[in-house]
């Protein structure tokens, strides 16, 4: 598999569009027919409306940034351990994340998250 098409690579740019608040370059990393879960297998969204439907408010908060703490690869699963800084209903702050990302063909299949308490700033 070439470089740009590993799961790594795949995640790494998910991570930086992301970073950039790219909604349609963060899309362009998930299958069309990926679906989000909170993990272990609560669905969140499926196919690509449903995830840019979760997305679109997100991305427009100026703070928005999520920081690798770890990374770990076993064939085309990544998971990542995040700090993550938004904007939430009561205020700025950050929360702990785990994602777990399953890539086929290039592409994010399935991504699970599990998240820690928020902290206000």
């Amino acid at each position: 598999m070439s470089d740009d098409l590993s799961a790594q690579a795949v995640v790494q740019r998910q991570l930086e569009a992301y970073n950039r608040r790219d909604l349609e370059a963060w899309l362009a990393t998930y299958a069309e027919d990926a679906c989000q879960y909170g993990h272990p297998a609560t669905l969140l969204a499926s196919g690509h409306a449903e995830i840019r439907a979760r997305a679109v408010e997100r991305f427009q908060e100026s703070n928005l940034h999520a920081r690798l703490l770890s990374r770990a690869v076993m064939g085309q699963v990544v998971i990542d351990h995040e700090m993550v800084t938004r904007t939430f209903a009561e205020g700025p702050g950050t929360l702990e994340t785990v994602a777990i990302y399953e890539v086929e063909a290039g592409r994010i299949k399935t991504a699970s998250f599990t998240t820690g308490p928020r902290t206000l700033d």
